[in-house]
């Protein structure tokens, strides 16, 4: 017989699984408002909207037990794809902003390809980390400043970026060490469990 904890574990049609996909819906008028309307404060205001409903999506599922492994995955992949389409966005104002947008997708290729290995090998979806959501809420700071501060000084942007890009640096490395150590665990628990 399958436990609650299970259950909630395997539901697919949860309020906060819903307001991830709301998050991802949310990107193309993100986009339309900043390069079509080229309104800084209306994308500005769905970025809010956006980062509203991810902080309720966690609340929810924790207040409620309604964690569960798509959860897991779909709220890190809308925030992923809501950064990149802004720092997109962003790079044909501040061109700089090239260097966190492929720190991105270096980082999410190489860590979400060996996350995917971690499920495959161990059954099991491992959540964000400290350093991950510093470094989410960092992001959405520095383009949130860039989209509001239209007369930014160029060193003050620079030095934003260059902050931003070593967190997401750092954030990148620890992931990155802790999917190997997750790999190379599951690998000598299984040749243990053989072995008997």
């Amino acid at each position: 017989m399958r436990s609650t904890a299970d259950t909630q574990t395997n539901k697919l049609f949860t309020i906060p699984n819903l307001l991830s996909l709301i998050r991802i819906a949310l990107i193309p008028l993100i986009v339309w408002a900043y390069c079509a309307r080229q309104n800084s404060l209306l994308t500005a205001i769905l970025l809010a909207v956006s980062g509203l409903t991810d902080a309720l999506d966690g609340i929810i599922a924790r207040k409620h037990g309604l964690i569960s492994d798509l959860g897991k995955a779909l709220d890190p992949i809308a925030d992923k794809l809501t950064q990149a389409a802004m720092l997109l966005c962003l790079i044909s104002r501040f061109p700089l902003m090239l260097m966190p947008f492929l720190l991105l997708l270096v980082k999410e290729t190489v860590v979400g390809l060996t996350s995917l290995e971690v499920i495959r090998r161990s059954g099991k979806v491992y959540g964000a980390l400290w350093h991950g959501k510093a470094t989410t809420f960092l992001l959405y700071a520095v383009i949130l400043l860039h989209l509001l501060w239209q007369q930014i000084p160029a060193q003050t942007s620079t030095i934003l970026i260059w902050l931003c890009s070593g967190m997401m640096l750092f954030s990148f490395l620890l992931y990155a060490v802790r999917n190997v150590y997750l790999l190379r665990a599951h690998k000598k628990s299984a040749k243990k469990n053989r072995r008997r």
